[in-house]
């Protein structure tokens, strides 16, 4: 198979498909709308030339600051054609960090999606000694009475008709060479500030030709839909693998219709976050707990049959038995099917999930109920996968086995995972300070996080920076703490703290929702939520929960303490970064007297 670079990728595949669907769009009624690979060829190239026409050189960073859109995928690939470099921006970013993101890649073209995003990045434009003009994808958009620079997107195109900026636009493209940087991703700078992470064409290329080693079950019939923010490393490479696979995109704009759009597009793909399928497993659970007694021992079997028919046999390479395997067809046919088909997954082939780690009850739970979800691991730094599980011989608690063309070893010393390949970043943008310590003198990339390997598997332990030591000397890993007790239905967030603690506490923000219906059934008073998440009876019922759900931990790991907080951490306190991770100094300073109190005496 030919492997293309992104500047060509979608005109290639234009050529062979023609009229076939390359991208699905909701439009404001709520109908889905379908974008042809000949259409989706043809706003690409007219992408390109506006920019050409607009004065975007060769290697110019241009910023991308929206939700989800198919304008994305224009300014993405026009990019591309131009040699130009895209540097996508979260939808949720705040003016402090575009403005931090647009001084250090030195954007001066930044393409926004809706009022929010404008609003923001004209903000910014006016105190910024690089950010020269907006190009705006929401037509409804209404701008600044002091905005004489800004153009419409649909205006924009209109620049790139004529023959002048048609030659330059080919040539460019003819240009394109491997060692070209294509993007550059900024990480959430949950520990520090944000560093961009540097991806060429070489890059993708390598992502295509081994996720097509590894998936070869996947074809261009298959249908994803694109809900993590294109500005997420895991969703990007996923987005442009599937469109080197000719595989359709149903683009979901809203994150809080991701529902619906199930419902409406039934895909037989999709890459997600464990947070995800942990609200698909609590809503399960919570509908098995409100069923009869007669259904809830029906749906226990179910779940019993097919975790003994997937993960007992199937998984291990066994034959099941007869009996076991007309009791999984029975179940697949019912239970199992109204329960993906209410989800709006029926048909799904394969639902790839990473950028956490995700809880074994829930995983055991998905499989077991035939939902196809892969764990696996990868970063901005590795262009997403290092590794995920397969189809078979898979270990429950594992994040799989390594991807070909990637080598890999642990560091002796602190366990962290080195990695060298292909799809590896050549480093961060403009911060060779950061290069020398991110890379070993034989080129291997210090991941920052810590692992075990068990034969070919590799197994997550924690991120080395986030490990805690506590005033016993005992080694603490919060994230493993926190996806065991924040896995609670009850729980929304958890923050573990610990580190040169006498032992551990927990700063949590309970589910308000399941809160206010717990107290509800158990008719306890109160007036305002601060008052609920204060409630003795409230703090026992937790209390109680967390010590189940850390029945398996050391005596030293389990949380001994812990403080309901009636409000959640945001990213407008800067408590979370863009991709929802916690950056745990600022919670630190932000809670410092709720914490003290729990460790006086």
């Amino acid at each position: 198979m030919e492997y293309y670079h992104l500047a060509e990728l979608v005109h290639r595949q234009a050529d062979k498909y023609e009229k076939k669907t390359a991208l699905l769009e909701q439009n404001k009624t709520g109908k889905w709308h379908s974008i042809s690979w000949r259409e989706l060829s043809g706003k690409v190239i007219q992408t390109a030339r506006a920019m050409a026409e607009f004065g975007i050189k060769e290697q110019d960073n241009i910023g991308i600051y929206s939700q989800n859109m198919p304008a994305c995928f224009f300014t993405d690939f026009g990019a591309y054609a131009n040699r130009a470099v895209s540097v996508p921006l979260y939808a949720t970013s705040s003016p402090a960090q575009i403005a931090y993101i647009v001084h250090d890649a030195e954007i001066r073209t930044l393409f926004v999606g809706e009022q929010l995003q404008y609003n923001n990045a004209f903000r910014v434009q006016q105190e910024s000694e690089f950010l020269e003009r907006l190009i705006i994808f929401d037509r409804t958009v209404i701008l600044n009475p002091k905005d004489h620079t800004s153009l419409y997107f649909e205006d924009f195109l209109c620049l790139g008709e004529n023959t002048h900026v048609e030659t330059t636009v080919k040539i460019r493209m003819k240009e394109v060479a491997p060692e070209d940087i294509a993007t550059i991703i900024y990480t959430s700078g949950t520990t520090g500030e944000s560093k961009g992470v540097v991806l060429h064409h070489a890059n993708f290329r390598e992502v295509f030709r081994i996720h097509d080693i590894r998936l070869p079950q996947l074809n261009d019939q298959d249908v994803t839909v694109c809900f993590l923010p294109l500005t997420h490393i895991f969703e990007k490479a996923w987005s442009s693998y599937c469109l080197h696979k000719g595989i359709t995109i149903a683009i979901n704009r809203n994150p809080k219709k991701i529902q619906q759009t199930l419902q409406e597009i039934r895909p037989t793909l999709m890459c997600n976050v464990p947070r995800f399928w942990e609200k698909v497993y609590t809503g399960v659970q919570d509908k098995i707990a409100s069923s009869s007694g007669c259904m809830q021992r029906i749906f226990a079997d179910a779940i019993w049959t097919g975790h003994a028919y997937k993960l007992e046999y199937k998984n291990k390479g066994l034959r099941p038995p007869a009996w076991l395997t007309f009791k999984f067809n029975l179940y697949n046919q019912t239970v199992y099917r109204t329960l993906k088909k209410v989800l709006g997954i029926e048909k799904g082939r394969l639902f790839p999930v990473g950028g956490a780690p995700m809880a074994d009850k829930v995983n055991i739970f998905l499989q077991a109920v035939n939902i196809p979800i892969a764990t696996g691991y990868g970063s901005s730094e590795t262009a997403a996968t290092i590794c995920f599980c397969p189809d078979k011989h898979f270990i429950i608690g594992s994040i799989g086995t390594l991807m070909p063309g990637v080598e890999l070893r642990i560091d002796p010393e602190n366990s962290e995972i080195l990695v060298k390949g292909k799809t590896i970043t050549s480093g961060y943008y403009k911060k060779p300070e950061e290069n020398a310590r991110a890379f070993t003198p034989d080129g291997y990339f210090r991941t920052g996080d810590a692992r075990y390997l068990e034969g070919n598997t590799l197994f997550f332990t924690e991120r080395i920076k986030d490990l805690y030591k506590t005033s016993n000397g005992k080694y603490i890993a919060p994230q493993a703490i926190e996806g065991m007790v924040g896995s609670d239905k009850y729980i929304h967030q958890i923050a573990v703290i610990g580190d040169k603690c006498k032992f551990v506490s927990a700063l949590i923000v309970p589910d308000m929702e399941e809160l206010e219906k717990y107290a509800l059934k158990k008719h306890l008073a109160y007036t305002t939520r601060k008052e609920l998440v204060n409630h003795l009876d409230i703090y026992c019922m937790l209390e109680s929960r967390i010590e189940e759900h850390q029945k398996n931990l050391a005596s030293y790991e389990k949380i001994k303490k812990f403080v309901l907080l009636a409000q959640p951490f945001t990213m407008e306190s800067e408590e979370l970064t863009d991709a929802l991770k916690l950056r745990r100094r600022v919670i630190l300073k932000n809670y410092a007297t709720q914490i003290e109190e729990m460790y006086q005496e």
